[in-house]
Parts: C-alpha cells; structure tokens; sequence
C-alpha cells in the first residue's frame, strides 16, 4: 500500500512542530534534573562527587555525540523510525537503571543508553523540521526550542516531587515511562512529499565486492562525509568557533549538575533548591525564541557570531552561528564533528569540576571554575571574529582588483590605476572570481 506523503508548510507542519517541542522538552531539558538526584546518589554508592558526576557527563556527553549516527539512521530509516528508535532506547536506559546496584551500571544504562536514545530523539525531530518549513523555518525551530524551557521548568520540579515520594529508583523507572512519549511523538512525524524527504528511501543496499583496499576507501569517504576535518584544517572561522565552544563547555553545564548540591548544603529548602533550576528554564521560556527570531533576521546575519559570544558571556548558548561559518552543503558533517569534540568537553567538565570539589570541599571554586571558562571562551571567540573580519575585509580590495585586471587583460582591455598616471577604460568585464 502506497504511503500518503504530508505536503510541507501545511496544517500537518504545526503538528509535527508541536512533536518536535515535546521531544525537545523530554530530551534536551532532562539533564537538567540530574542535580536534583546527585546527593541522592552520592549516598546510596557511598561515591565521590567526582565519581557521581560522571553520571550527568555520561548522559549529556552521548546527548551530543551521537550526531553523526543520527544523520546515518535518518538517512537509511528517516526521521520517524529514528525518533520512535530513540525513545525506546531512552525509556530502556532508565528503566534498566532503576535496577543498577553499582555506579558503573548507572553509567552505562542512565548514561550511555538513555543519552544516545535522547540523542536520537532530539536531532531526529530537529532535522524534521528542515523538511516541513521553509518560509516560516526560522519561526518554527523558534517555537520547538521552547519546549527546550519547558523541560528545563519541568524536569526538575517532577524529579522533586517523585523522589520524595518514590525514591530514586521509583523515579527512574516512572521517567522510563514519560520518555515513551518520544515514541508516540515520532509516530506523528509522517513523511514530506519532497524529494529529500528522507523516508522515501526504500530497500536494503546492495552487498559490496569490493576489496580491503576499497572497503577502507569507502570507510575515509564515509567519516569525511559526516566528519568534516578538511574544514577543521582550512576553515579558520570554523576552528575559532570550534574550540571556543569546547573551551566554553568546560563551565557551562556546571551550574545545572552543582547548583541544587550547592543551595542544600547551604540550608535551602529542597524544594526551593529543585526551583533554582526551574527559574532558568522558565526564563529561557521567553528569551529564547526571542534570541531565534533575533538571530533568524538577514541584518542580522553578518552579526550572530558576535550575538553568540555576547550569549557566552551571559551564560546563554546557541548553534545558529555555524551556519554562517561553515557551507550549507557540509553544515552536516560540520555539525557532527563539531558536536563530537564538544562531547569530549562535556564528558570531562563535571568529574573536574567533582574532582576539584572532593579536594577544597568547597562550592564556591566550581562556580568560579564555571565563570572562567565561560567569561574567557567568549573573550576569545569574540576577538578571534573581529581579527578574522577585518582580514577578510582587508583581502577583498586586493583580490578583487587583482581579478579585474586579469579579466582586463585577457579581454585586451586597459584598467584605470587609482592612484592615477596612466588611465584606461575597460568596457566590459567577463567574469569576477569569487572571494
């Protein structure tokens, strides 16, 4: 039976934006309830805060390196199986999880399965959007991310209530079933009546003959294709961008593993230390999609690099800036190299920051490590732009010169010096190299 394909920017695209904001929401804003769990957890494995924190690095480490498998399923499978995929491996994580009885399990179920099942989930529904709108894009991947807020509101103040009253384990295995709505959210994501349109591959490939030789051709061809490291190396604006993300991801996730730890030691009431959390995630509600709409304006466009470094310095974060550093063509593996190296960051950051809190057993040098990093990976970013841009302008004059005096003379046409002596009038230019 032939399959009925949606028609992009219809009725059906605000069904599938408001899918893709309750994915968001159950994904991307779940690890920001770990810190509610993290004295909890402490206490039943009698661990280290360095120890315990590499359950939240874990899970939001796999929450981003996961890109490039991703873009592997959505190509082969599309976008609904992988979202339906992903929700299942994160409901399956969790409610493993509930079982552990070592950190070392709780690594590998609540950390490595549920992140790449999140990881699935999330990017899935944000890829879909690309193939649902077109005019309004900038407006609907506005309004999915507040779903992005609503969890951050949410998670936290579910986790509090749920934890008191069916302990951390109960917890988990309840959260195994709320994330079985990435699946019904999935479901919802039918297929675009566009060439592109993921889903409508159909059929398994046909088996390879070829050689060892050929197989580890076909493999370099597969990474450059998902991991773009030619740009790494020639793109300057790409490296800046790159590393001052991984430098500025060191402090970033610091607050939201540390700050419910923080305010309970300190005598805050446990409600009111879960509400913290809730606070940024109820404030993100509003500024994010003004940021969106803010950085989707084309006067904009030559600006978001500065707009992202001003965002790292008052402790925001988008990833719109890479589209503007980086060709559309490799923005994927762009993306997935980029979301790689900055995993690596993530992963490290909280067992540091643990690390450095087992050894001063002091709070107040995670949250100056956290505004170190942040304060300076925007100092770097912003003034790395700022010499690249006058490079680039400073280039322009000269290349551009330098083309219209070859076109000149190729056409036997003579070019008027701005400095003046010998002037002669070309009267038509054939081509203009690009810069």
């Amino acid at each position: 039976m032939p399959q009925v394909l949606e028609r992009a920017e219809g009725c059906w695209a605000w069904v599938v934006l408001l899918a893709s904001l309750v994915t968001q929401g159950l994904t991307l804003g779940f690890p920001t309830c770990t810190g509610i769990f993290f004295t909890e957890l402490q206490h039943e494995f009698q661990a280290s805060n360095s120890e315990t924190s590499w359950f939240p690095s874990i899970l939001t480490a796999m929450l981003h390196a996961g890109g490039p498998l991703c873009s592997i399923l959505v190509g082969r499978f599309g976008c609904r199986v992988t979202v339906m995929l992903g929700g299942a491996l994160a409901s399956l994580g969790m409610v493993a999880s509930s079982f552990c009885h070592t950190l070392s399990q709780l690594y590998l179920t609540a950390g490595f399965i549920t992140g790449l099942g999140m990881c699935f989930s999330f990017q899935s529904s944000i890829t879909v959007l690309g193939f649902y709108f077109s005019r309004h894009r900038a407006l609907a991947n506005a309004l999915a991310s507040v779903g992005v807020s609503l969890g951050i509101t949410l998670w936290p103040l579910l986790s509090r209530y749920l934890l008191e009253n069916l302990g951390w384990r109960g917890t988990f295995l309840i959260f195994g079933g709320v994330l079985l709505h990435c699946c019904v959210c999935g479901a919802i994501l039918r297929p675009v009546a566009t060439s592109t349109a993921p889903e409508t591959k159909e059929g398994p490939p046909p088996p390879s003959k070829t050689s060892a030789p050929g197989c580890l051709a076909a493999c370099g061809a597969a990474i450059q294709r998902h991991l773009a490291f030619d740009i790494l190396r020639h793109n300057a604006g790409y490296r800046v961008f790159t590393l001052g993300v991984m430098w500025m991801i060191l402090g970033f996730p610091l607050p939201h593993v540390f700050l419910v730890p923080y305010a309970t030691r300190h005598g805050v009431d446990e409600h009111k230390a879960a509400l913290l959390i809730s606070i940024i995630g109820f404030s993100n509600i509003f500024l994010r999609p003004v940021a969106g709409l803010l950085a989707g304006r084309r006067d904009f466009a030559g600006h978001r690099k500065y707009l992202f470094s001003l965002a790292t310095l008052l402790n925001g974060l988008t990833n719109l800036v890479l589209m503007d550093i980086v060709p559309m063509d490799r923005f994927s593996s762009a993306l997935g190299l980029f979301t790689i190296l900055e995993s690596i960051s993530i992963l490290t950051s909280p067992p540091l920051a643990g690390l450095l809190l087992d050894t001063t057993n002091n709070f107040s040098y995670v949250f100056y490590m956290s505004s170190f990093f942040l304060i300076s990976a925007a100092l770097f970013m912003g003034g790395s732009f700022c010499v690249l841009q006058k490079k680039e302008r400073q280039g322009r004059p000269a290349e551009a010169e330098g083309a219209i005096t070859e076109v000149a003379s190729e056409q036997g046409l003579t070019v008027e010096d701005p400095r003046g002596s010998e002037k002669q009038l070309y009267t038509e230019i054939t081509y203009v190299t690009s810069v």
